[in-house]
């Protein structure tokens, strides 16, 4: 009871130096309480966009085990903050459910690769991002129809875009000058400045709606549903613009990682 007492009123770093000293079980659950906010904010938050490979529960149940397994393995040594450590998990954790549930049809698959086709080639003509209707004349098709067929590609962007930056992180050497701080290693610190500033000159690139979807979504947290009531437009509106956000970032990100 004394010891229950004394973790209620610990900080989160706390009692996570506390277990990794112990290895109390009674201490790990109420670490998994403490952080299944994480869990549930990843499942929720992405909602708008997965639903149509799994449901929320599914996310949070794999989650928990998930962040079960992260108490014991996290290294404290790392000066890494836990919640960092833990969400780029959960997020992998989420690509390997949509590949494992087979989530997109192939007819899909064949529609994301002519998009990215034309937008490609036209980029190369144009030497800028081409607009929707640009797209949609070099494809044959109606704005309307190519923000439909957009809209249904728009769980395969979001991974993409995650994968694409997970393969550049993984690409930073291993081997690091003898400092405790990761975030101090020179080449590794320049190298995520380097990404993270195309990023943002990426996004600076997008018209005014698709920065404003992106800022809600991804800094504010807001839900599909609440973005489009601050657009007056509809949910599956407030997906397309997003899809194709995302697509336009993917796109220059690969030009800017590969060079192509």
């Amino acid at each position: 009871m004394e010891s229950q007492q004394r973790w209620e009123n610990m900080t989160n770093e706390a009692l996570l130096t506390e277990y990794k000293q112990s290895g109390d079980q009674e201490l790990k659950k109420i670490l998994v309480m403490r952080y299944s906010y994480l869990v549930k904010n990843v499942a929720l938050k992405l909602r708008g966009v997965y639903l149509s490979f799994a449901q929320v529960d599914d996310m949070i149940n794999e989650g928990i085990i998930l962040l079960m397994g992260a108490l014991d393995k996290f290294d404290l040594s790392q000066n890494v903050k836990f919640e960092t450590y833990v969400s780029k998990r959960l997020r992998g954790m989420i690509i390997d459910l949509a590949r494992r549930q087979d989530w997109l049809p192939r007819s899909v698959r064949k529609r994301m690769r002519e998009i990215d086709t034309a937008n490609s080639e036209l980029f190369t003509r144009l030497g800028r991002v081409p607009t929707d209707k640009e797209i949609a004349e070099h494809m044959g098709l109606t704005e309307t129809r190519y923000q439909e067929e957009l809209a249904k590609t728009a769980l395969c962007n979001v991974l993409s875009l995650d994968m694409l930056l997970d393969e550049r992180d993984s690409d930073v050497p291993t081997k690091h000058l003898p400092q405790s701080d990761v975030d101090a290693q020179p080449e590794e610190n320049y190298q995520k400045k380097e990404l993270y500033a195309e990023l943002k000159r990426s996004i600076s690139e997008l018209r005014e709606k698709e920065q404003l979807v992106l800022s809600l979504y991804y800094q504010k947290s807001f839900q599909m549903k609440e973005i489009a009531q601050v657009l007056g437009v509809s949910e599956p509106r407030v997906s397309q613009i997003h899809s194709n956000a995302i697509r336009k970032l993917r796109t220059s990100m690969q030009k800017y990682i590969y060079g192509t």
